[in-house]
């Protein structure tokens, strides 16, 4: 079987990214596992490697042609920062151009062909917003580029445990008014076909109610008579594995128990909470709805321990494997 190209960006210079590529880079069976294409500067990859401890060479290539025989690593090579610009642990705007930059030549990558899949190191929202994105977060962004129009909506993983929600960066006050059928039903398929994609050949998938014990029969709320329980109903009788909805406070139990692969939740916090109390350091976010696997760790770019040499890599690590099971079963999806 042909091995995936996965192109890595380091994500915010100032952040934890370039250390973790380089974890990543020395992580045992990486290489063998895809081609490996570097998207960004030599100067912000040799940082990270220096902080890591872990030293790595690249070898600068022509992306629009055939990279994957570069030894040791192939590297787009970009200036997208001057090494004066990067302060770690610091939110600025030559930090969030050089982020939209490298992921614009990751997209334009994927788009000709010349890569697979990308997965990138912690962006900083802030950082990006100074330097102009123009949307609510970088899938958005993602999806204008590569002229996504239909449903997209970031997905989470942790220890082959999944959530996707139906709403998400939105005020809680909204929610509510925001749950229709068919965005339900968006949510539910995207997830669906992602856990297909990722080599779940039948995914076990239960929809998280919006109320207290799940309306208590419509006592606290009807959105679970009225829009949950018909998508659920509609959905499983078409032979998908769904079942719900369930109560929000039981049905993690589930999934840790594994008799779930994946829950969908209502709004942000229903699941970003179970997972990150979970393993904060573990989970990975996937890009749901684009036409080309995107992920990376869930955890942000960490200012705390930026430039520390502290980094943990397993969330990189699984975004990584991630992203290359889902270049595998692709067209399971």
């Amino acid at each position: 079987m042909t091995k995936p190209r996965i192109g890595i960006i380091p994500g915010d210079p100032s952040g934890i990214g370039p250390e973790l590529v380089a974890r990543l880079l020395a992580d045992e069976g990486v290489h063998d596992a895809a081609h490996i294409l570097l998207i960004g500067d030599a100067h912000v990859f040799a940082a990270g490697a220096e902080v890591a401890g872990q030293p790595f060479e690249m070898t600068p290539v022509d992306p629009g042609a055939d990279w994957t025989a570069a030894a040791p690593l192939a590297h787009d090579a970009m200036d997208t920062i001057a090494p004066g610009q990067v302060t770690p642990a610091t939110v600025s705007q030559p930090c969030g151009q050089s982020v939209l930059r490298t992921l614009d030549r990751a997209l334009e990558l994927a788009q000709a062909g010349r890569i697979d899949a990308i997965v990138f190191g912690p962006f900083n929202k802030a950082a990006m917003h100074l330097a102009g994105i123009g949307h609510e977060d970088e899938l958005h962004y993602m999806a204008e580029k590569l002229g996504v129009t239909g449903y997209v909506s970031e997905l989470n993983t942790l220890d082959g445990m999944w959530t996707s929600r139906v709403t998400s960066h939105i005020a809680l006050r909204d929610v509510a008014d925001t749950i229709t059928a068919p965005r339900v039903e968006e949510a539910v398929r995207l997830i669906d076909r992602t856990l297909r994609r990722a080599g779940h050949a039948r995914p076990r998938v239960a929809v998280a109610a919006l109320n207290p014990h799940a309306g208590d029969g419509g006592n606290f709320g009807t959105e679970e008579i009225d829009i949950l329980t018909p998508v659920v109903e509609k959905l499983a009788g078409r032979q998908m594995a769904l079942s719900g909805p369930w109560p929000s406070d039981t049905v993690f139990l589930q999934a840790v128990r594994g008799e779930i692969d994946a829950v969908v939740t209502m709004y942000h916090d229903q699941g970003q909470i179970a997972l990150k109390l979970l393993g904060f350091d573990r989970g990975v976010t996937v890009q749901g709805g684009l036409p080309i696997p995107v992920s990376t760790p869930a955890h942000g770019t960490a200012f705390d321990i930026a430039g520390s040499g502290k980094a943990d890599v397993r969330a990189m690590r699984e975004a990584f494997d991630v992203a290359c099971r889902m270049v595998t079963h692709w067209d399971a999806g």
